[in-house]
């Protein structure tokens, strides 16, 4: 799906605050906030003028690489205990079903079968309680124990609820594994192949649970159906989503300037979908008369010269002109997990959507707020700094070398083992096995 037709279908089928640092009535807008600034967010806020963006060549950028495509790994199919390679897993959208065929059978008598196949097709968290030397399964226990509490309170679970909040960032943060990983299990005799799609999954709920730090602007919105008004600008302070003078000067600085990602939630509503940011094109459009305009100059009107203002009763902080954007964002999505045995960035699913804004400009051309000209755009964004690391607390219980002739240590055992049941596997043997997919 392109240009947007994903957005459309996360809002119609899978089914934050515009804080403008202004004051406003309560009921029109969310008044002045201080979680909507761009500098709280990027990297490195070197351009707020779209002239000096302009001389700059900054009209469209990319990231060297694409962020690495990977499951959202939703509840509903167990997690990281979904056995996505098993030809027999019902992948049903009930919850129940998926966990029954999970009980009627049991990894550790898939193992002690010897079927080096079936072996392969057990689920990320059964290999790693493999790896650890878990008999209790629990981190497997914890992946399927999140969808029942939903199914045993709401007899299903949302089908787009899941781990996209830690593929988002590991998508960056960390290496792409790169080639599938032969290791020892505990027990010293059986192998255990981590595919990329395996360590991909781990490196999801490592980043998913492990309380990274995190850079973090705008506000979740949790209303399903938001009320606009007739010019289609959303009504409720909770869906204003973040300022389109905020998510421009984000774009341009973080993606062309810093040359790294970062996360934008694409629903405006109570659904989250996190997606890494890949790359962007602007042009412009003069806001008077709605038409192209080649450069800043052209598509720049003067406030007391811009009489078409639909939005001109939402406008009362200062700025001496109105500047017309349209942005095509382009973002990685989730892909199915795989048994391929090597991963790269043709396997990547990138889309895209387009946004149209105006920036309001000062009498010094800097961005100072804007609005919004479709009820479609970025909810909150949000970033780890640059050399974060998503880590549990037993890290450094975990002594010694581990390689992937030899079982795991035995202090990486105890230690992983430690943090199974809160559903975190351990951060050392994460990045291990990427290093090891990586070589």
């Amino acid at each position: 799906m392109k240009n947007g037709d994903d957005v459309a279908a996360k809002n119609a089928v899978r089914g934050v605050v515009s804080q403008r640092r202004r004051r406003a009535p309560a009921a029109v807008r969310a008044g002045y906030r201080s979680i909507d600034r761009a500098v709280d967010l990027v990297d490195v806020l070197e351009y707020t003028r779209p002239a000096e963006m302009d001389a700059a060549g900054l009209l469209r950028a990319s990231l060297a690489e694409t962020p690495w495509s990977d499951d959202y790994w939703p509840i509903y199919a167990g997690g990281l205990g979904r056995r996505y390679a098993d030809p027999g897993f019902p992948s049903s959208s009930d919850w129940k079903e998926n966990f029954d065929y999970i009980r009627e059978h049991p990894a550790q008598a898939i193992v002690r079968s010897g079927d080096q196949g079936a072996i392969d097709r057990l689920s990320p968290s059964e290999k790693h309680e493999l790896l650890i030397g878990d008999a209790s399964g629990a981190l497997t226990t914890a992946m399927w124990d999140e969808g029942r509490q939903y199914h045993e309170r709401d007899g299903k679970v949302e089908l787009w609820m899941g781990l996209c909040h830690g593929w988002a960032p590991a998508a960056y943060m960390l290496r792409r594994p790169r080639k599938m990983v032969s290791v020892k299990a505990a027990d010293g005799r059986t192998e255990l192949r981590f595919f990329p799609s395996d360590i991909e999954a781990l490196a999801t709920l490592l980043w998913a649970k492990a309380g990274a730090p995190t850079r973090f602007i705008g506000s979740r919105s949790n209303e399903r159906s938001p009320r606009f008004d007739e010019v289609g600008r959303v009504l409720s302070p909770a869906a204003f989503d973040t300022n389109p003078g905020t998510w421009h000067l984000c774009v341009v600085n973080q993606i062309a300037v810093a040359q790294r990602s970062f996360i934008l939630d694409v629903t405006y509503d109570y659904e989250v979908w996190n997606q890494p940011v890949h790359s962007y094109e602007d042009t412009y459009f003069n806001p008077q008369t709605l038409e192209p305009a080649a450069d800043v100059g052209r598509a720049t009107v003067p406030r007391d010269r811009f009489t078409n203002d639909k939005f001109r009763r939402y406008r009362d902080v200062p700025f001496a002109s109105v500047l017309g954007v349209s942005m095509t964002v382009h973002y990685v999505v989730e892909t199915s997990p795989t048994h391929a045995k090597m991963d790269d960035p043709s396997r990547d699913q990138v889309h895209s959507t387009d946004y149209r804004y105006d920036l309001e400009l000062d009498a010094e051309g800097k961005v100072v707020g804007g609005e919004w000209y479709q009820s479609t755009h970025p909810d909150f964004l949000w970033t780890p700094p640059p050399r974060a690391r998503a880590a549990t607390g037993a890290e450094h219980l975990a002594t010694g070398r581990w390689t992937a002739q030899a079982p795991l240590p035995a202090s990486w055992r105890r230690a992983a083992s430690s943090m199974a049941g809160r559903s975190l596997p351990l951060a050392r043997i994460v990045e291990q096995l990427i290093d090891l997919a990586s070589a």
